[in-house]
C-alpha cells in the first residue's frame, strides 16, 4: 500500500512498483484512508509518508501495526531529520528512506524489509543504534524470563544488534540469506517479538551489541 498526499508522488511510487512486479493493493492520500485500507486489504508492505493528513505517519505506523503485527513499514519521507527518524521506527517503522533515494532503491528496500530485513537511508542506521544504546543505558527494565536460544541465534542476534543485513551476516557466516532470515524469525517467535527493530533494542539492551558481550542468563547456549 502507498500512502502519500500527493498526488503525482503517490502515483509514481505506485507505478513504479507495480513495473517492479509487485501488487499495490491499495493507496491513500490521508491517515484516516490509510487505516481503514489497510485493515480491509491487509498489505504486506506500507510505503507511508510521514507528513499526511491526520492522523499522521507515526500514529498510522502504530495503528497499522497494532491492527496486524505481521505488516512491515516503510517510511518514504521528505525528512531525515533525527526526530522523525527516530519517532518512525519507535513506533515500529522498519525502514526509512528519503525522497530523495532512487527508484531502484525504492524496490530494492520494499524487498528487503517485505523479507524481514531493516533498510534505512546511508546514515540513518546508525543514528538509530546509538539511539537504542542510550536508551538502554538509561534505567533498567524489569527483567523477564526469555526463552532459550540456540548458538546460532545468538550469534546471528549479535550481528543483527551491530544494524548489518541478512545479506551481510549471511556472508560473514558463510550462511545462506534463508537460513539467517530463518533463524531471525525463529529468534522473533521465541521472544515474542513482531520485527527486527524490536529484536535490536531486545538485543542492545543486553549488550549483545558489544564485541565481546557475552549472553546473560536469560538467553541460553
Amino acid at each position: 500500500m502507498v500512502v502519500d498526499d500527493h498526488p503525482m508522488w503517490r502515483d509514481a511510487v505506485e507505478r513504479d512498483l507495480a513495473a517492479a512486479g509487485m501488487d499495490v493493493v491499495a493507496v491513500a492520500a490521508t491517515g484516516t484512508e490509510a487505516v481503514t485500507r489497510s485493515a480491509a486489504t491487509r498489505p504486506r508492505v506500507v510505503v507511508l509518508d510521514l507528513q499526511i493528513p491526520p492522523p499522521t505517519g507515526v500514529e498510522v505506523t502504530r495503528e497499522v501495526l497494532a491492527a496486524d503485527p505481521s505488516a512491515r513499514v516503510l517510511v518514504l519521507s521528505a525528512s531525515g531529520e533525527q526526530a522523525d527518524v527516530l519517532a518512525a521506527v519507535k513506533a515500529g517503522a522498519t525502514g526509512y528512506l528519503v525522497k530523495s533515494a532512487s527508484a531502484a532503491e525504492l524496490i530494492d528496500a520494499v524487498r528487503r524489509v517485505a523479507a524481514g530485513d531493516t533498510v534505512f537511508t546511508p546514515g540513518l542506521a546508525g543514528l538509530v543504534l546509538g539511539e537504542f544504546r542510550r536508551m538502554a543505558s538509561g534505567p533498567a527494565e524489569p527483567e523477564h524470563p526469555a526463552p532459550e536460544l540456540t548458538d546460532r541465534e545468538v550469534e546471528i542476534l549479535r550481528l543483527v544488534a551491530t544494524g548489518l543485513s541478512y545479506k551481510q551476516i549471511a556472508e560473514m557466516l558463510v550462511l545462506s540469506h534463508r537460513t539467517v532470515q530463518n533463524h531471525v524469525q525463529n529468534t522473533l517467535r521465541k521472544l515474542q517479538l513482531h520485527n527486527r527493530v524490536e529484536l535490536t533494542r531486545w538485543a542492545i539492551d543486553r549488550g549483545l551489541d558489544e564485541p565481546d558481550g557475552t549472553p546473560g542468563p536469560a538467553v541460553g547456549g
